[in-house]
């Protein structure tokens, strides 16, 4: 009896390994496309930063892509997950309030809901960490 129950745990914690990994890509998917775009079209990014009234838009389109790709890049290989995992859970809610507040739009609320669900995401991998299949599994 002892052995089964040994034999699921090990299964159980295998697939749960593999669910936060996959957990883990499709968070920073988004994330990684999203800085890239930023960083590489950095003036028709700072142009609507400084529609949207953000100060110093060239170094906020800098700032935030860079946020956006070292983030998503840490979320992926799961380096520093848990610190990682704030850090952008934080910078979404953030994202929300600046870029999505329009509710009267309702693909404006759309978008603030997905921060928020993605938020979830983030809080979610900051509590239970990046799993087996990571960089910090493989530091100890």
């Amino acid at each position: 009896m002892s052995t089964n129950t040994s034999a699921a745990g090990a299964g159980t914690a295998s697939n749960s390994s593999v669910t936060i990994l996959l957990g883990r890509i499709l968070l920073a998917v988004i994330f990684l496309l999203s800085g890239f775009g930023k960083l590489t079209a950095i003036s028709g990014t700072a142009g609507y930063f400084g529609a949207l009234g953000l100060p110093l838009p060239t170094v906020t389109a800098v700032v935030v892509g860079l946020i956006e790709l070292l983030g998503g890049l840490a979320i992926l290989v799961g380096f520093q997950t848990r610190i990682a995992a704030w850090v952008l859970a934080i910078f979404t809610v953030a994202t929300g309030l600046v870029a999505h507040t329009g509710w009267a739009d309702q693909m404006q609320m759309i978008q603030f809901l997905k921060n928020l669900a993605i938020t979830g995401g983030f809080v979610l991998l900051a509590s239970s960490g990046a799993g087996a299949y990571s960089i910090d599994a493989k530091r100890g």
